[in-house]
């Protein structure tokens, strides 16, 4: 019986975090291939199908035959929250176990990752609709940074931690504080426990040079495969204004070239600072997490893959010894 199916231990869950553009697509598939898991992405914008080339979705034909989970599953149209993605990586947690394979969460949304990690409660603090449709209506008229602007007035935290293109989130940090009179950031902290996982967190991290010239590099690849007619295709696919796919690092910036809001220069050079801020931002959410692995890939990242094995033996010995008649590796 796998772990966790008869409450007497915890699934495995291994995580590989960090920035955008840092190289964790090409590690997890290594480590997938080693330690026989599956992978579940943990990416807000891959859940969206159509949304693939500003997305960086890792294509069928390169994922070597390796399962991945929570890719393409809603339309671009519907919603889909932290909640969701909670309810539903737990659901392929546990579907993965049960085949006796490694759950592998891979990606760079920070709450996402660790809301599943530390089993974050969403519905406490409840809802005020018409506190939401006034912040909107605020974002609407005076623009995404001054409703940011009013999150950093409150929680300072989680301004640093969110997008200001990000109004979803950034409504609800304003809504919690709202319901509650705390801070949004004070109240994840507090849920902060044990986690249900015994879990593995790896972390990618880069000199901020080299990250920002790779986020370049990857924009242009990205316009060169087609970027913008991916784009062109979801303004007719969307209702505008939409919080969501539209809002997205990529979408926002070439919706508004196509809407003539923006020269193309203009639209390119704002995606790539704004990458680039976010590459910042996801590092700064990492850095409040604990018990991260973290490995620096400006460095021969091939050198540290017997540490990065070390350290998945040394936690999963229990689990590997069960799975040891099921093709599962050591990896040393």
């Amino acid at each position: 019986m796998p772990p966790g199916e008869d409450g007497g231990g915890k699934i495995p869950l291994l995580v590989l975090i960090g920035p955008t553009a840092v190289g964790k697509t090409a590690l997890s598939l290594s480590l997938a291939e080693q330690w026989n898991a599956e992978i579940i992405s943990g990416d807000s914008m891959q859940v969206y199908r159509e949304m693939d080339i500003g997305t960086a979705k890792i294509k069928v034909e390169e994922r070597r035959g390796i399962r991945h989970h929570l890719i393409d599953i809603v339309d671009p149209d519907q919603p889909y929250s932290a909640a969701d993605f909670q309810n539903d990586a737990r659901n392929a947690i546990a579907e993965i176990a049960a085949r006796g394979k490694l759950p592998f969460i891979v990606g760079g949304t920070g709450l996402y990752i660790e809301s599943l990690c530390y089993d974050y409660r969403f519905a406490e603090q409840g809802s005020d609709e018409a506190f939401r449709a006034r912040q909107e209506a605020y974002a609407a008229s005076h623009g995404a940074e001054a409703l940011h602007g009013r999150l950093a007035e409150v929680d300072p935290e989680s301004a640093e931690r969110l997008h200001p293109n990000d109004l979803r989130r950034v409504i609800r940090a304003l809504e919690v504080h709202h319901l509650t009179g705390e801070p949004f950031s004070k109240q994840q902290a507090g849920q902060r426990k044990e986690s249900p996982y015994e879990l593995i967190i790896l972390g990618l991290t880069m000199e901020r040079a080299a990250l920002y010239q790779r986020i370049e590099e990857r924009i242009d690849g990205m316009l060169a495969e087609g970027l913008q007619a991916e784009v062109e295709r979801l303004m007719k696919r969307v209702p505008q204004p939409h919080p969501t796919p539209l809002q997205a690092l990529g979408y926002k910036e070439l919706a508004a070239y196509l809407r003539g809001e923006l020269s193309y220069e203009a639209a390119v050079e704002l995606l790539k600072r704004d990458t680039r801020r976010f590459a910042k931002r996801q590092l700064s959410w990492f850095r409040h997490m604990n018990e991260i692995h973290w490995f620096d890939t400006n460095e021969n990242i091939q050198e540290k893959l017997n540490a990065i094995h070390g350290i998945i033996a040394g936690k999963f010995q229990g689990y590997l010894e069960y799975n040891s008649n099921q093709s599962l590796v050591d990896g040393g």
